[in-house]
């Protein structure tokens, strides 16, 4: 009769556990699936490529480029110029990090190494002159990271961890 009580007795906490982990696992937020490094991740304003004939994205505020968002599909074909928010989207989608700049260009950073191949690729760094940004903004889908100037340590960081990574 007593093994019949503490078989009784385990297989009652055998299914409070069962109940407890399951309570607990449908709280958990799931966020460490997804990618961290350095700067803020941005909210999702959408990645839907328009069509032809349709009207350019409106430009951003200088000091606040766009790290994702509908646009028309601009490819670039040179960089250290000012990009339409359109192609710095484009970019950015196909996985290729901006580097937003005003005044001189940085220098390093695999920025010397652009060509339209290597953006097409998702595999470029990109320069993006754009008066009214501030120091320097390294710019990723969905990812920035407002640097304290070009030899900031954080924009490597950065290129690193999102370069080749667009949406997920």
């Amino acid at each position: 009769m007593k093994a019949l009580w503490a078989l009784g007795i385990a297989v009652v906490a055998a299914a409070a556990c069962v109940l407890l982990i399951s309570l607990l696992a449908s709280r958990d937020s799931g966020s460490v699936g997804g990618s961290s490094g350095p700067g803020v991740t941005e909210a999702d304003r959408g990645s839907q490529r328009l069509g032809e004939g349709a009207p350019p994205t409106p430009a951003s505020a200088p000091a606040n480029p766009p790290t994702s968002g509908n646009h028309r599909a601009e490819p670039i074909e040179r960089d250290d110029t000012a990009l339409t928010d359109d192609q710095l989207l484009e970019a950015l989608q196909l996985g290729n990090v901006v580097i937003a700049y005003d005044g001189a260009a940085p220098t390093g950073l695999q920025a010397d190494a652009f060509t339209p191949d290597l953006a097409a690729a998702g595999q470029a760094v990109i320069l993006d002159k754009r008066p009214g940004v501030g120091a320097i903004q390294a710019l990723a889908w969905r990812h920035r990271l407002k640097a304290t100037g070009p030899d900031d340590p954080r924009l490597q960081e950065f290129i690193d961890a999102y370069l080749g990574q667009g949406p997920r």
